[in-house]
């Protein structure tokens, strides 16, 4: 992995898993399984600058950082799978490609149906005892009314950073 010997490689992505943290801490509770949270967006950011092996690293340390630093409930290593599988998908879509809305808006579909609906219901269904459809229901509009909420979102903070300059700029600095 010779992106991680770059300086600046590992500075941006140590500060993106800190952002992701901090914004883990700002969520919006609206039942006690569901949640707003906006901390996929620099894991969002990390993978479409350097790609899925570090998108991946900063999904799952940033759940397990911010369960360290303040945890609100049990530690489930389903949801650190929840962050790697961020990564990977936000890096499929946006990694060394242009940012449009089309694209934006994909990832964050398959980032909606993948994780928010898939993975964290299963999670939540096992840590809480409910069946998987139960909480199904329950998490569906939301997840479904934040898809344009994130969209936007990212496209205001993805669009202005020029993902081939940083990149090359990252890589031939060594």
């Amino acid at each position: 992995m010779s992106k991680l010997k770059n300086v600046r490689v590992l500075t941006t992505t140590s500060m993106m898993i800190a952002i992701a943290i901090i914004l883990g801490f700002f969520k919006i509770p609206i039942t006690n399984v569901i949640e707003i949270r906006f901390s996929q967006i620099p894991i969002a950011m990390e993978s479409a600058l350097f790609g899925p092996i570090l998108g991946a690293i900063v999904g799952a340390l940033a759940d397990i950082g911010g369960y360290i630093v303040k945890p609100t409930g049990p530690y489930f290593p389903g949801f650190t799978i929840s962050g790697l599988v961020s990564g990977l998908i936000f890096s499929l879509v946006l990694y060394k490609k242009e940012i449009s809305l089309k694209r934006v808006l994909l990832a964050e579909i398959l980032y909606t149906l993948i994780v928010g609906l898939g993975f964290n219901t299963l999670w939540l269904s096992i840590l809480y005892g409910n069946t998987f459809w139960a909480f199904l229901m329950m998490r569906l509009a939301k997840e479904l009314i934040m898809i344009p909420i994130n969209t936007a979102l990212m496209m205001v903070i993805l669009k202005p950073v020029s993902i081939t300059s940083f990149f090359k700029q990252s890589v031939s600095i060594q």
